[in-house]
């Protein structure tokens, strides 16, 4: 199994922000060297990583960001979201959030971003606001706005085989581009 220290350096040292969520299919095929280490860490062989704030970062990293890299367009891409909400809930809560470098914390919130509830989606707005990060809070404030209007991310919705109400697609036409 690689270490979680291999997903740290990939993610943040290899790569960044234009990366991350650009949706670019080159990038999403360097993540596939990681495809093995993903499943594996998707059974919850990777729980000994849980010891450090970098290994808890590491694991919700696979399981929230690499998901949708390695699944993009399919359910399996949200399967593991309710894993990385329990596991970033505990860790916030741990304040693991606050051991790792500022600009990394941002990845123990982005699993309340994807969550469709409510009720999480407004404590990631809380989790965001005290980030101090405008255009992710702004980002963030979008996400809860969508699942407070339909209860749901309308864009997720052919690939979970949802059927989308006539309000949904007016939105996703309006959004031009833009998936939550």
């Amino acid at each position: 199994m690689k270490t979680y220290q291999d997903i740290i350096h990939f993610w943040f040292v290899e790569h960044s922000y234009d990366d991350w969520f650009s949706g670019e299919a080159a990038f999403d095929s360097k993540c596939r060297q990681f495809e093995a280490l993903h499943a594996e860490v998707a059974r919850g062989e990777a729980w000994a990583w849980r010891e450090t704030p970098e290994g808890r970062l590491a694991e919700l990293v696979l399981l929230d960001q690499f998901s949708r890299q390695l699944h993009r367009d399919s359910p399996v891409a949200f399967a593991q979201d309710k894993m990385a909400l329990a596991l970033a809930q505990e860790a916030v809560a741990g304040g693991h959030d606050m051991a790792v470098e500022h600009a990394w914390a941002v990845f123990f919130y982005m699993p309340y971003m994807h969550a469709e509830s409510l009720v999480v989606q407004e404590e990631g707005v809380r989790l965001f606001e005290a980030y101090g990060d405008e255009k992710a809070l702004d980002f963030m404030k979008a996400h809860r706005d969508t699942i407070a209007r339909f209860g749901r991310f309308p864009f997720r919705n052919a690939a979970l085989g949802r059927q989308s109400t006539p309000e949904e697609l007016a939105y996703m036409r309006d959004q031009q581009g833009r998936v939550f």
